[in-house]
């Protein structure tokens, strides 16, 4: 009885699944833990934006380009000015070491002769001549030759540290080079990432609702170059001079053109590049940023604005258009939207410039 006892006690003994048996309760675990994990996953994900919220965050995110571009466009400028100034000192310390090679010539040259001439003492050589007039003539002709060869030997020192100078300077913009570069970069995959996340956030919206917002940035932005170049005629509103007025010709004569970060023409603009092509055309040479361009004139008001002002937007200077006249401007406004007229109201004001 004891025995039966302990036996009715005894934990049975479990079996080992082998076989389909175990791939079976395998994979039925391993789906549990799956739903599982799922669950926890679809408890902790965002939620899905609205089309609104989409529209919002690529507009940002279209203006944060923008404002990369500038940058990207002022470093450009900035290495470009780098290059010719390591390329111009590169130039001179060349000029500087072929005039240094010819003196040392020179030199190398008196050195020879000297050499083999000195085995006798030049006062001793100079004794020795049998005519004392020559002697005289002589030893001032030595002094001279000892005069000229230690200025020689000074011009050929100074030579060499205007070089090392020349190089030491070279150098030094070569270093500022290599910062302007890699800050150029960043700038350059700043934008490129800012517009690849808007073309991804588009990308989640439907083909209609993709439409619409196009239709309606497009309007938000006076339109498409056709529609818009009914709201204000051309050649309604006086250029206060024959410039400006060339400057508004050749924006009208780019209107329907692609927005390209960092275009300056013919073909394609982003927003600076456009206002510097059109006052190119009329025979002034603007800056390339938004933030320089609103320096390169003198600053006009809203009330006093005429055709050929440059406009600016925001608070950090970084968008800009030509002003046509009637509240009106061309500019190029973003990616996929065009060379364009627009209302100088559809953004926020920061300011105006008379080229002029």
């Amino acid at each position: 009885m004891a025995a039966d006892r302990k036996a009715a006690h005894r934990k049975p003994k479990q079996r080992l699944l082998t076989g389909p048996a175990a791939r079976t309760a395998a994979t039925l675990a391993l789906a549990g833990a799956a739903t599982a994990t799922a669950l926890d996953g679809a408890a902790q994900a965002d939620p899905q934006l609205t089309p609104a919220q989409v529209e919002a965050k690529v507009d940002r995110l279209y203006h944060d380009a923008e404002v990369a571009t500038e940058k990207y466009n002022g470093a450009k400028e900035e290495a470009a000015a780098s290059e010719k100034s390591v390329d111009a000192l590169r130039d001179e310390a060349a000029r500087r070491t072929e005039r240094l090679n010819t003196a040392r010539d020179a030199l190398g040259s008196f050195a020879t002769a000297q050499y083999r001439s000195a085995g006798i003492d030049p006062a001793v050589r100079l004794a020795l001549s049998s005519d004392p007039d020559q002697y005289l003539e002589r030893a001032s002709f030595e002094d001279r030759a000892g005069d000229r060869q230690a200025g020689a030997i000074d011009g050929v020192r100074r030579q060499i540290s205007d070089i090392a100078q020349l190089r030491a300077r070279a150098q030094d913009e070569l270093d500022v080079l290599a910062s302007r570069r890699a800050e150029l970069k960043k700038h350059k995959d700043a934008v490129r990432t800012k517009l690849a996340d808007a073309r991804e956030l588009l990308a989640t919206l439907t083909a209609g609702q993709r439409a619409r917002y196009e239709s309606s940035a497009d309007a938000a932005h006076g339109g498409s170059a056709a529609r818009a170049d009914r709201g204000v005629p051309r050649g309604s509103v006086a250029a206060p001079n024959a410039r400006a007025a060339q400057a508004v010709d050749f924006a009208y004569g780019a209107l329907g053109k692609p927005y390209v970060w960092g275009a300056t023409g013919p073909a394609s603009f982003d927003c600076s590049g456009l206002t510097q092509a059109a006052w190119r055309a009329a025979g002034v040479s603007l800056p390339r940023t938004t933030y320089t361009q609103i320096e390169a004139g003198q600053r006009v008001s809203p009330s006093e604005l005429a055709p050929g002002d440059l406009v600016f937007f925001y608070s950090g200077v970084t968008h800009v258009g030509l002003y046509i006249g009637g509240g009106q401007m061309i500019h190029a406004p973003r990616p996929g939207a065009p060379v364009r007229i627009a209302p100088i109201s559809e953004m926020p004001f920061a300011g105006a410039t008379r080229v002029a």
